[in-house]
């Protein structure tokens, strides 16, 4: 019996000793609602990536609040466009040069071919050298593709307010807009009215990117009120929104947000 106990505590003290020596603390990256993933970065190593890419916001990616804080995201979290908009903290520990500081950046494009490479994020210039440390980015850069730990975050605009960039395709019977700034976890839908016509709200339906359609009714001019529903299931009106003489291309800007 005294052998059995000796050989039983023995076998746990090695089990014990086996683990210690193989703990990583990096194996615990994902506690705290970090994720770990691998990010890479395209464009200009100081701008931001490309204007607008697959979501469609042209070139307001380089304007606050975005700033060029923003990243094409794999196929598997660009969702078909419904990603746009949304917003993840990435930071880097990985790498000497790394901070370790969460940046926040915004999906704006897609890339692709960044599922079958392991990457989900493909991140401006910008945003890739803000995650190193001061007077590192270049160096950061350098590596190329880095590992990286992200978590999904609520999108947080100070200031800003939802913006409608009219898809240059609208017209008398048809009307369609980009959704940009909105704070929040993203849209789950959105709805259009004719100022003061008292009837009942158009649904709009997803069309590419962050662009929203829909056909309209017969004798249905502007100006119109949007009206949007985000994931979390709050609604926002935006009265007033798009003018009586709006015009195809130009953005008009609401009082309001999530």
């Amino acid at each position: 019996m005294l052998m059995a106990s000796l050989f039983t505590h023995l076998a746990f003290f090695t089990l014990l000793a086996n683990f210690c020596y193989g703990f990583n603390p990096r194996l615990l990256a994902g506690s705290g609602g970090w994720s770990s993933a691998r990010a890479s970065w395209y464009g200009n190593p100081s701008g931001a990536g490309s204007d607008g890419g697959a979501c469609g916001y042209q070139n307001a990616v380089e304007e606050a609040p975005y700033s060029s804080l923003i990243t094409a995201a794999a196929s598997s979290l660009y969702k078909s466009g419904s990603g746009c908009g949304t917003c993840y903290q990435v930071k880097c520990t990985y790498a000497e040069v790394c901070s370790g500081k969460p940046v926040t950046v915004v999906i704006t494009d897609e890339c692709p071919g960044c599922d079958s490479q392991s990457i989900l994020f493909d991140l401006s210039g910008t945003s890739f050298g803000t995650m190193a440390r001061p007077g590192g980015e270049g160096q950061l850069r350098n590596v190329g593709i880095e590992q990286i730990q992200y978590k999904r975050v609520n999108c947080n605009f100070p200031g800003a307010t939802v913006s409608f960039r009219v898809d240059p395709g609208s017209n008398p019977n048809y009307f369609a807009a980009a959704i940009e700034h909105e704070d929040g976890n993203g849209i789950a839908g959105v709805e259009l009215k004719r100022a003061g016509s008292g009837g009942t709200w158009i649904k709009m339906q997803p069309s590419w990117g962050a662009v929203w359609k829909a056909d309209l009714p017969n004798n249905y001019p502007a100006p119109f009120s949007v009206r949007l529903t985000g994931n979390s299931q709050k609604k926002i009106v935006a009265n007033n929104v798009i003018p009586a003489n709006y015009s195809p291309g130009k953005t008009y800007r609401s009082v309001v947000n999530f």
